[in-house]
């Protein structure tokens, strides 16, 4: 069976890399082109995940590395090498996206609408009508803040709170409407907000909760407290506005690549399959709070409205602002259908503050090592 993926360079598509390799011998990469060596890339990580020795050196012989553009018509290629591709595949993952929450909506729009678009040209033109598995997110339920969201509902009533929501809504939008038309059926698979305990690498893409400490890093800065040991009494009070019994959904990269795997393999019972893919459990906003606090030496509080009157720290530390919406959000996934289809076990891995600060602690890369050395 011929498989590819897009994006298997990013955070998500590095494990689902590893899980496809588990159950295919060989993997086509549809990597971005000039993006840099996919195949080194992809080894790194191999090698940090302590994957078999035997696994790492078979990489060059199972991994096809073919370079496109997403954003434009048959990927890049020439029609010939497109038609060849699209004629001898039999899965298309679709994993690669822009993730940054405030990009303008016109480059969030050219890799994840038009770029969804573009790859489903691929799995069109192609012979033998390959399945197609579409990677959304859980996060195209937009600014509903409180309640459940269903794994079939779809809407834009509630509006978005940043444009890559809005984004991957418009990508589901234009799947769905793929399916109609072609008569094929399409699995879309809906992750919460990915999370890892692996320490962050300079070679590999960073952890999307990393920005929590490089807003933290220049707000202290900015106040002259970098490296400074101040005792707690002595920590700056940082208002955030959010809500105390906010939660979010954070789920384990590694265990939603496992799982999107294995629900991949399930024959779709409809036109489109939509499945969230969702930790058991949420994290307090409470948490993420006090992880801000072991970063930095401030005292984070949490306000129901922004601050009239924000300190010089308080300006610098605004907390990402395509993400500073989610602390007010007090909604849940609901995944009946996964549950149904794979049961109700627990991963195992438990989203807390030890958890999450493993993740945003940083090794040095292999470069920096040879070198100290």
């Amino acid at each position: 069976m011929r498989v590819a993926l897009t994006g298997a360079t990013g955070f998500l598509g590095l494990r689902l890399t590893r899980e496809l390799l588990r159950q295919h011998g060989s993997l086509t990469v549809l990597a971005h082109a000039g993006s840099g060596d996919a195949l080194r890339r992809i080894t790194r990580f191999m090698e940090l995940t302590d994957a078999p020795a035997e696994l790492v050196a078979d990489l060059p012989s199972r991994l096809r590395v073919v370079e496109t553009d997403l954003a434009q018509p048959r990927l890049g290629l020439s029609g010939d090498v497109f038609g060849r591709l699209a004629d001898e595949l039999d899965v298309i993952w679709h994993s690669a996206g822009n993730i940054d929450l405030d990009d303008d909506l016109v480059n969030l729009r050219r890799v994840n609408v038009e770029g969804t678009r573009n790859v489903l040209e691929l799995a069109a033109a192609g012979a033998r009508e390959p399945a197609v598995h579409h990677i959304s997110t859980a996060f195209v339920g937009g600014a509903l803040r409180e309640g459940v969201r269903y794994e079939d509902e779809l809407d834009d009533t509630h509006g978005f709170e940043n444009g890559y929501e809005r984004s991957k809504y418009e990508a589901e939008v234009v799947v769905r409407a793929w399916s109609r038309a072609h008569g094929r059926p399409v699995v879309i698979l809906r992750p919460s907000i990915l999370v890892t305990d692996l320490p962050a690498d300079p070679e590999l893409p960073a952890h999307p909760l990393q920005f929590i400490t490089r807003i933290a890093t220049s707000a202290l800065r900015g106040a002259d407290l970098a490296g400074a040991d101040v005792p707690d009494e002595a920590r700056p009070v940082v208002r955030i506005k959010g809500h105390l019994r906010g939660h979010l959904n954070l789920m384990p990269v590694e265990h939603a690549a496992a799982v999107m795997v294995r629900l991949a393999d399930r024959s779709p019972s409809a036109p489109v399959r939509t499945y969230h893919v969702v930790h058991e459990h949420d994290v307090a906003i409470t948490v993420l709070a006090a992880l801000v606090e072991r970063l930095a030496p401030v005292k984070l509080r949490i306000v129901e409205k922004e601050p009239d009157d924000p300190t010089p720290l308080e300006a610098l530390s605004d907390l990402y602002p395509g993400f500073t919406p989610y602390l007010g959000h007090r909604r849940r996934f609901d995944d009946t259908r996964v549950r149904t289809l794979l049961g109700s076990a627990p991963s195992g891995i438990h989203v807390d503050i030890d958890y999450l600060s493993a993740g945003l602690s940083v090794v040095p890369s292999a470069r920096q090592a040879a070198s100290a050395a």
